[in-house]
């Protein structure tokens, strides 16, 4: 018997017998642990379907996978979409990405050599350069793909080398040489990537639906990507960049191969979204449509920038092409070439 106090506040509580207690600690090691952030759901996540003819958004029967999977991560609040409220960038910086000091050799050559480059936020920049220029080696490195051997790439203050998983949740890519799972139907492609960027199942859905339409594939998507034309793999692969909707695109080469109304479609699409805030870098060999469309120009040559910023004052009274070339030094190139004039019968 357990004596009480001078002046007991409260009733003393008799210990559990062994058995008791044996029972309590079976009952607490059996209760499963809930995640307070984002509890996941029993319902299973399959790859969607969209109807060939209309895109509807119902379910394709497949291999499930829990919906908690591959979503953010705890601590991040997150919607009923799934998306992240939180992506753990500063979106109050006023560069999207700040490039310093960039260098990448290959053996003995220097393929980018001291790039330093400055992206505002919501801009829609056009990055060009000759074949061999260092043009996609920047950026690779830029988006994560290939390591520097010098220099920083930060995405909103966030260093895309040291932070790559914060850095990389804000980028939508589509890389120069694809390399795509081919053996998956267009709708499946654009799930997984879906998924992999961490949206819920309807949020995939839909989105995948809206893209097709936009680009003109809603008709294909059941079918393998392996059996596209170029001109759609180039699309679906634009599409899947896009389907997290990322605060910075950048797009090496992303009309090639492309229709001229597919085309209009995808430039529509991406000036809405530099329009709501945005960020656009866009690489690509026809300058009468970076000079259209990019509100600033960065010209690489040899692995050096040579004229970056607004687009007025790169090219000032000249159009884009003549300044390009003037820089590249491709009107010096054809001298000496006047063997060519005189033909051989």
């Amino acid at each position: 018997m357990i004596e009480p106090t001078a002046e007991p506040t409260a009733e003393p509580t008799a210990e559990p017998s062994g058995e008791e207690a044996a029972e309590s600690r079976a009952e607490q090691v059996a209760e499963p642990q809930v995640d307070p952030v984002a509890e996941p759901t029993d319902e299973p996540s399959a790859a969607p379907s969209v109807d060939s003819a209309a895109a509807s958004k119902a379910q394709r029967p497949g291999k499930s996978r829990p919906a908690g999977r591959g979503g953010p991560r705890r601590g991040t609040r997150v919607a009923k979409s799934g998306a992240p409220l939180f992506d753990g960038v500063d979106h109050r910086v006023e560069s999207a990405i700040e490039v310093h000091s960039l260098t990448k050799r290959f053996g003995g050559v220097t393929a980018v050599d001291d790039v330093r480059l400055t992206i505002p936020s919501g801009s829609f920049a056009g990055f060009v350069g000759p074949n061999g220029a260092g043009k996609t080696t920047t950026l690779a490195m830029i988006t994560g793909m290939l390591r520097p051997d010098l220099g920083t790439v930060s995405l909103y203050g966030v260093d895309v080398w040291r932070n790559p998983t914060v850095a990389k949740r804000n980028l939508g890519v589509l890389p120069d040489r694809l390399r795509l799972f081919d053996r998956l139907t267009g709708v499946e492609f654009l799930h997984h990537a879906g998924a992999l960027r961490g949206l819920d199942h309807d949020t995939i859905v839909n989105r995948t639906a809206d893209l097709a339409i936009a680009f003109g594939i809603e008709h294909s998507l059941d079918r393998f990507v392996s059996d596209y034309s170029a001109g759609m793999v180039k699309k679906v692969a634009i599409a899947a960049a896009m389907i997290h909707s990322p605060r910075v695109l950048v797009l090496d080469e992303p009309f090639e191969s492309v229709d001229p109304v597919s085309a209009a479609v995808i430039i529509e699409i991406l000036q809405r979204y530099v329009a709501a805030g945005g960020t656009v870098i866009l690489s690509s060999h026809s300058m009468d449509l970076i000079e259209r469309v990019c509100d600033s120009v960065t010209i690489i040559v040899e692995g050096r920038i040579l004229a970056n910023g607004p687009m007025a004052d790169v090219i000032g009274s000249e159009t884009l092409e003549s300044r390009f070339v003037e820089l590249a030094g491709g009107t010096d190139a054809v001298e000496g070439m006047e063997w060519l004039q005189s033909f051989s019968d």
